[in-house]
């Protein structure tokens, strides 16, 4: 067993409240997030408030999408904290958090998970690390959050 953290970072020319806006509705994560295109027939509930706290997210895909949930657990104006649990292709928990600090060009954004390896994923984590499977995965994300934030249209 292992503890993990992979965390990835960029600097959006934007409000971090229109960061936070992208960020605390999971529906409008379907415009950046990276794994929304794995599965085109992916199903998807929402449930507790449209955003913020207590708003929660189950999705259900194929091999690549796999199935979960996730749940906003805190909005604070600098972080937006998200308890992420995968059901498929492994069981999973993990800390989410989309951490927004206002610098000199913009927003600094840092997406960062937080977690244990255990089962067979302290195993698999011997061999691929998990920076390295979602790694790319967050950058991924985080550039097209910033493009969607940088088109001049949050929120739409």
């Amino acid at each position: 067993m292992g503890d993990f953290e992979v965390s990835r970072a960029t600097t959006v020319a934007a409000d971090p409240a229109d960061v936070q806006a992208l960020v605390v509705d999971f529906r409008e994560w379907r415009r950046w997030s990276p794994w929304e295109d794995v599965d085109p027939a992916m199903t998807r509930e929402y449930d507790g408030p449209d955003s913020g706290e207590g708003a929660s997210y189950r999705w259900t895909g194929n091999r690549k999408a796999g199935a979960g949930s996730m749940r906003i657990t805190a909005v604070t104006p600098d972080e937006v904290a998200i308890d992420l649990a995968f059901t498929r292709p492994m069981k999973a928990t993990n800390d989410l958090a989309f951490l927004v600090e206002p610098v000199a060009d913009g927003t600094r954004v840092t997406w960062r998970m937080r977690g244990r390896n255990t089962g067979l994923w302290s195993l698999l984590a011997r061999f691929v690390p998990m920076d390295r499977l979602v790694g790319a995965d967050f950058e991924k994300g985080l550039a097209r959050l910033k493009s969607e934030l940088e088109a001049g249209v949050p929120g739409a």
